[in-house]
């Protein structure tokens, strides 16, 4: 099989597996406890927190292990909006937020926050004019702005979103679980206030993240009790994978110091070549100039993606329409509709996602089922107002 569906999840990097397997046996120690066994395992937990902390240029003390990355965002969000308040207060995001900001916004918007979500470009990125706009300093409020979407990959301008709310003395937090190992991210260049992170994005297993919170900021916790992560988030450490958190921390920062993932970038290029160059009626969407290494994000003309995603399974290549979490629904994508796309378009669209552990090999094969599910599917769905239609293999 080839897999090009990493922003779902990615695979656990063998190195962060040998990391973590002394703590599934003889390490297993509660790291609250008072003997040395347990001693050993708290250092190994300060040890992860530098490393993560020293991915995205933060202090060690900054970094709060979570469960996930939305967790992440709920935690962050629900303190901001208990900090400003119902009263005069406005939340602003973006619409191309993951469900795990926009959820917990309608939440508060259904028990009387006023919430502005601001629009974005036909390029996807954050239309900062109107997010200015919506940023009021004669109101409390936060912003939260993701730093790159998950289904497109564009980078928004974070700096300059981070720099108006900063303006107008609001806090201001970004959903950074899809930037975080694949790009820069640097929070003393990008001074914002609380940034999320998932492990399972970049090698590390699903289960562990881990939010950044500002020195110097105010913060409550969403979950009380023993008073772990130095009171901001109770509950005996989940330590085998924030062991992996930190070894994957460690492996990807390398990473990006060595060449910034630039094979990766190559066959995300090589893969796009391939498409444009042997399919008709194929569109890129997204810009081509802020986004991340590794996607593609394509539609094709007179194709539904979800008989596309039929054959190419049957092909064995996986990859998504979209997000993972929105899979099995039928309404077309809200981070494409907010582009511009319309309802064919966004139903006709792709997202691969590559890795480091893609290779040029998989990368040529991909291509050519790619073209050849295209092929096959415009041949028995037939001209567009045609179908819907049921494929099978063979």
């Amino acid at each position: 099989m080839i897999y090009l569906d990493s922003n779902a999840t990615s695979q656990v990097h063998p190195e962060v597996v040998e990391a973590m397997l002394p703590y599934l046996t003889d390490q297993w120690y509660n790291p609250s406890s008072g003997y040395r066994s347990a001693k050993a395992v708290k250092q190994a937990i300060t040890t992860a927190r530098e490393q993560v902390a020293a991915l995205i240029n933060a202090h060690p003390g900054e970094i709060v292990f979570t469960g996930c990355g939305t967790e992440s965002n709920n935690m962050t969000l629900k303190w901001l909006a208990r900090l400003v308040g119902r009263e005069k207060s406005r939340i602003v995001t973006s619409v191309i937020e993951h469900s795990a900001v926009l959820r917990p916004c309608e939440a508060m918007e259904a028990v009387g926050y006023e919430v502005a979500r601001g629009g974005v470009k036909p390029d996807g990125r954050l239309d900062l004019d109107e997010f200015a706009g919506q940023v009021d300093a004669d109101r409390p409020g936060f912003a939260s702005v993701m730093w790159s979407n998950n289904e497109t990959g564009i980078i928004n301008p974070v700096a300059e979103a981070c720099a108006i709310a900063g303006v107008a003395g609001w806090a201001f937090h970004t959903d950074a679980i899809q930037a975080v190992g694949k790009m820069p991210v640097d929070v003393r260049a990008v001074p914002v206030d609380f940034l999320s992170l998932s492990g399972h994005k970049f090698h590390a297993p699903k289960g562990v993240g881990a939010l950044y919170v500002r020195e110097g900021i105010r913060f409550e916790p969403m979950i009380r009790g023993g008073g772990q992560e130095d009171g901001r988030r109770s509950g005996t450490e989940n330590v085998p994978f924030i062991i992996g958190l930190g070894k994957a921390a460690e492996i990807m920062k390398a990473e990006l110091e060595r060449d910034g993932h630039a094979d990766v970038r190559r066959r995300r290029d090589r893969f796009e070549q391939r498409l444009m160059s042997e399919i008709e009626g194929v569109t890129l969407n997204g810009s081509r100039e802020h986004r991340a290494v590794n996607i593609v994000h394509a539609s094709f003309e007179n194709c539904e993606a979800a008989g596309l995603l039929i054959l190419l399974d049957e092909a064995g290549v996986q990859c998504s329409a979209g997000s993972a979490c929105m899979t099995g629904r039928q309404q077309p994508s809200h981070v494409q509709k907010a582009m511009g796309l319309s309802d064919e378009q966004a139903r006709s669209s792709l997202r691969i996602s590559l890795s480091i552990f893609t290779t040029d090999e998989e990368v040529e094969e991909a291509a050519t089922a790619v073209a050849r599910a295209v092929q096959k599917l415009r041949s028995v769905q037939g001209p567009p107002g045609v179908g819907p239609v049921v494929v099978y293999g063979g």
